[in-house]
């Protein structure tokens, strides 16, 4: 269906889509929200690194979850997770969700913490993380505004 405009008139701007639409954004404590260089997770993500912890056995105080990325993958760097005991020497840690009770939530509200070594971490500065439920896929979403191509799958990037 065509649209017709008046003489003098032209076609209204088309606006991007705002990708954090619709998401409970939260932000790692000691960091500013949006900021540039914090991370952030949504809530549905703070509820399955919760559930996939308690399925781990890896208690919230004793360990926390790795985010990184690595050469490789269709775009050039693929992004990776994986449950970790405890930070390293030089990793950036995040920790969320003091206080923040989640369905089914096995950890009685308990923070989790984010592990992110410093190469990574250029990458992934201003990353959101989420996680994504629906009918075609189940998995975790890396927003990443640092992304300046991606692949199909999601799973790999160029930056």
């Amino acid at each position: 269906m065509s649209t017709l405009l008046q003489p003098g008139t032209s076609v209204p701007a088309v606006q991007p889509k705002d990708p954090l639409a619709g998401m409970t954004l939260l932000t790692a404590e000691g960091q500013q929200p949006r900021a540039k260089q914090a991370i952030e997770i949504t809530k549905n993500a703070l509820k399955r690194i919760r559930i996939a912890m308690a399925k781990e056995g890896i208690l919230p105080s004793q360990g926390g979850l790795r985010v990184g990325i690595t050469g490789g993958g269709c775009s050039g760097l693929s992004y990776n997770i994986r449950f970790d005991t405890q930070p390293r020497e030089r990793d950036r840690t995040f920790t969320f969700g003091a206080g923040i009770e989640t369905p089914n939530d096995p950890s009685g509200a308990q923070p989790i913490r984010l592990f992110v070594d410093p190469k990574s971490y250029i990458y992934l500065a201003g990353l959101v993380l989420d996680f994504e439920e629906t009918l075609m896929r189940q998995g975790f979403n890396f927003i990443n505004p640092n992304s300046t191509k991606s692949c199909g799958c999601g799973s790999s990037f160029s930056a």
